[in-house]
Parts: C-alpha cells; sequence; structure tokens
C-alpha cells in the first residue's frame, strides 16, 4: 500500500540574542535579520509547506534591545513573522510582567508549557500551538530551562510566584489531551540545553507522539541530528550568522517521519537576499541607539577576550579586578555568564562595553570564612560543570590562586596574596545581586551562614557604571591569563 506522505520544511533559531546587523568577514556580509528574513521568505516562496519557529532567548546582546527594553526585538521579530515562538531565560530579563506585556505587542504565538504560577497552578503562556498546514495539523509544545527560576527571583514579589513543573510530565498532559485530534506531527519547542533536550527525550512515552526537539539555551553548533527514543534533536548554535533548516516527508497515515534531512544554513550575502522594509525599521532604531552609545569609553592596550565561562578569561580577569578595586573587597567573583561578549577592545565604544555587560545590577559584599569560600570554590568546579551541565562559574580578582584536581576533588593550592586562605579568617567577597540572590542554588552556602560572619551589604547599584567610570579614566589597561584558576 503506497504511503500518503507529505514534505515539510521547518525554519529554526535559537538565541538569538539581539544579533540584529550583518559583520564584515572576510569580505562577505554574515549574519543580521535582514538577510535572515530574506532566507525565510525566499524558502517560503520555494517551499508550499514552511514553518519558521524560534526555541528561546531573543532578548538580550544588542543596545537596539536592551535600550528599549525588548520592544525593539519584538517590532523586529515581528518583521521576521514567526509561525511559532518558546520563551527563552533572557526573554525574563526585564522582568515578568515586563514579558507578559511584550507577549501582547507580539505578532506570532508565544508558547510554554511549564511555566506556572504557584497561587493557582494557572500558566503564564499557552502551552501548545496547532498550525494547520496543507491538511495536516503540526503540534507545537513550549518548554523553557528551570534556570528562569533564578532570574525571577530579582523580580520581587511576583517572581516568587512563579514555578517550573517536570518538562516530561507537561508533554505527556498536552499531547494524551490532542493525539485525538489527529495531530500528523509533533514538535518539541524547547530551551533546555542540548545535553537536557536528549535527557528529555529519554523521558517520553513514545505512544505521545514527540517527533522532533527543537532546542536552544546551550548555544550548541551540532554536524549532524541527535536521535535519542526516535526523536530527532536539534539546536543552531546562536546569534544569526546561521538557520537550522528540516526537510521532513511526514508519513500522514502514522503520523511519524517518514525521511528527513537537517543542516544548517550560512546567512550570507552570497545566497540571502536583503530585507530592505526590515532594513528600515532597524535602522530607525540604530540612529537612536549610535547617537547615545556611539562614543568612545577607553582604549585597550590590546583585544582580550572571553571565549569561554568555564575558565579564567582575560577579559573576565579586568572586569573583576575593576570591581574589587573600587569596591574595596578582598575577591571579586564576577559571573562568567554575565560578560556576553568573546572579545572587547582595543576601542571600547559604550555600545560594547553595554553588549559586553548588559546586566546593570547592584553588588554586594558578603563576608566569608575561608573554609567557606574553599566550600563555595569546590561546589563551582563541581563534575557537572565539566560534563557539559549550564551551571554558574566566576571570574576570580587578582590574587588568587586556585589549583584544582579534578581526579582527587581537591584543591591543590588555596591561596590569597601568595599565601593559603585562611579557614577561620574572614574574607570580603564582591557578588552581583543576581548571584546574591541565588547564593544557595550557586555555591550551596545558605544565607544563615552568611549572616553569622556580618550582615551583607549593597556596596553598589550599577555594575556598569562602575565599568564606565573607571574604563572612562584608565586607558592601555592589560590583562593576561595567570593562573588564578587552574584545573587539573
Amino acid at each position: 500500500m503506497e504511503k500518503n506522505l507529505k514534505k515539510l520544511t521547518i525554519l529554526h533559531s535559537n538565541d538569538m540574542h539581539g544579533d540584529f546587523l550583518a559583520e564584515d568577514v572576510d569580505s562577505e556580509l554574515v549574519g543580521g535579520v535582514s538577510m535572515l528574513s530574506g532566507y525565510i521568505n525566499k524558502v517560503r516562496e520555494e517551499e508550499k509547506n514552511t514553518i519558521y519557529c524560534i526555541a528561546g532567548d531573543m532578548f538580550r546582546g544588542s543596545v537596539i534591545d536592551s535600550e528599549f527594553q525588548g520592544l525593539s526585538t519584538i517590532e523586529i521579530m515581528n518583521m521576521l513573522s514567526p509561525d511559532v515562538v518558546t520563551p527563552g531565560n533572557h526573554e525574563t530579563d526585564y522582568g515578568i510582567a515586563h514579558l507578559l506585556f511584550i507577549e501582547k505587542c507580539a505578532k506570532f504565538p508565544i508558547i510554554n508549557a511549564n511555566l506556572h504560577i504557584t497561587t493557582n497552578g494557572a500558566r503564564l503562556f499557552k502551552p501548545h500551538h496547532i498550525i494547520e498546514i496543507d491538511g495536516m495539523k503540526v503540534l507545537f509544545i513550549g518548554i523553557l530551562t528551570q534556570e528562569v527560576l533564578s532570574q525571577t527571583k530579582n523580580d520581587g514579589i511576583i517572581g516568587t510566584f512563579v514555578d517550573i513543573d517536570e518538562a516530561a510530565t507537561e508533554v505527556g498532559k498536552i499531547c494524551n489531551t490532542y493525539n485525538a485530534v489527529d495531530i500528523d506531527f509533533t514538535v518539541l519547542l524547547t530551551h533546555i540545553g542540548f545535553e537536557e533536550d536528549k535527557k528529555l527525550a529519554a523521558q517520553l512515552d513514545p505512544d505521545w507522539g514527540v517527533d522532533v526537539i527543537i532546542g536552544g539555551h546551550s548555544h550548541t553548533f551540532i554536524d549532524e541530528p541527535a536521535v535519542v527514543n526516535d526523536i530527532v534533536i536539534v539546536q543552531a548554535g546562536t546569534g544569526t550568522d546561521q538557520i537550522g533548516r528540516f526537510d521532513i516527508m511526514v508519513d500522514t497515515d502514522n503520523n511519524c517521519i517518514d525521511s528527513f534531512t537537517w543542516k544548517t544554513i550560512p546567512i550570507n550575502d552570497k545566497h540571502c537576499p536583503r530585507d530592505e522594509v526590515l532594513e528600515k525599521i532597524l535602522s530607525r532604531y540604530k540612529v537612536q541607539t549610535d547617537a547615545k552609545y556611539g562614543r568612545v569609553v577607553t582604549r585597550l592596550k590590546k583585544r582580550l577576550t572571553h571565549p569561554t565561562r568555564i575558565q579564567e578569561t582575560a577579559l573576565g580577569g579586568l572586569l573583576s579586578d575593576i570591581m574589587c578595586e573600587c569596591l574595596g573587597l578582598d575577591i571579586m567573583l564576577l559571573g562568567s555568564g554575565s560578560v556576553r561578549s568573546f572579545e572587547l577592545g582595543p576601542i571600547v565604544l559604550y555600545s560594547d562595553l553595554c553588549e559586553c555587560f548588559p546586566y546593570d545590577d547592584a553588588s554586594y559584599m558578603i563576608k566569608v570564612t575561608g573554609e567557606q569560600f574553599k566550600r563555595m570554590i569546590k561546589f563551582m568546579v563541581r563534575d557537572e560543570v565539566w560534563d557539559g551541565a549550564h551551571c554558574e562559574f566566576y571570574q576570580l580578582s587578582s590574587g588568587m590562586r586556585v589549583v584544582y584536581d579534578r581526579a582527587s576533588h581537591e584543591f591543590l593550592k588555596f591561596d590569597y596574596k601568595g599565601k593559603p586562605i585562611e579557614d577561620d579568617k574572614i574574607y570580603r567577597i564582591g557578588l552581583q545581586q543576581f548571584h546574591f540572590n541565588n547564593l544557595e542554588d550557586f555555591f550551596n552556602i545558605s544565607l544563615e551562614e552568611i549572616f553569622k560572619n556580618g550582615k551583607p551589604v549593597v556596596v553598589a547599584t550599577s555594575c556598569l557604571g562602575i565599568f564606565d567610570e573607571y574604563l572612562s579614566n584608565h586607558q592601555n589597561l592589560d590583562r593576561n591569563i595567570t593562573g588564578r584558576l587552574v584545573v587539573i
């Protein structure tokens, strides 16, 4: 008996992080939403059944986004016209209430199944979206990472009413409820990370009929999809330099994949036409941000880099040193994930600084014993960090010399200013507000323990303001990797 097959093309982006502008790379224009839109429109014209989806984190990463607190991003996304979107953890950066306002500005469905209000169990968003195309019904379900709970702790009273339910359970509820309406194809649109996607796929009941997981959050570039529990799992890295593309033959009799191809498509001026209408929208925002953010802050001695979050970096060292010096601390623990640029300098514009460090939160000084500090750092370098889990990691200010042996799980050296840290001595440690608010989750130490050493104090209300002031008054600064934290 001949199969009833229909072709479905799914384009997907994730973790775009305000990457709106094309860059000149080796005399070739690469990325940007104008050519991204041009490619999407081209495929929509060429392929009868095309769906474009975004797996979270449209926000953060550019001054065009931060200056207008995401409103500019939503207008630009409206021009891309995605068919369905799931929020990422950075969609909550401007607050839960602001995100719900942003949703009203969106001309596309935003779905999430596991973000709830704890007082009554109500979901903040519609959990799913069904797209009917060429006689097929395609079910999308949105899932968000647990890490959003860390961010909502900055959101005052509203943030305390947000909870995350077990993802697999939520998927089962929705699949069981809507399979009866003859769903031909089921996609999980997730923002939990590639490794977590594989764990989630393994937990799903095959009878729920999930065919594909399109993910985000871990910024993972892959050469080919992973397949777990007969579910195809993909992710398209980060930014707008590329887009993921599925070409799938759907067996509409058995509601499953018959065959597929998947690849990432580079977004460049060789084959992606520009969207001139979108460029006009983008230009309007860029003119305003250029006027405000175009000033030169400083010149560094050389370009400083931050290639990874889980090791000492030159750029992370400079920023942690600035905070430590300005705030009169013994040691600054600067969140590695707060540094959003892979490099900075040598000429630093204010726009560069804001894009490098978009989280303008307060800073706290806490007092910890040497023994407690060792415990905090040991938790930071626990095994799951090196196994690929998305964990918080920190840049240490100068004066620290830590050598950690992964095999023995012991410190071979734990020195401050050339001398071993004393277990009973009190040290003044700096933390950003986000990390202070999540002290127990990020460091495995309770606030009660900290209070025994003295009340935590807000020592600055604006980290970005400190960087701007310090860098504006210091030229030709430099940093190198000096072994502040060595893991062997």
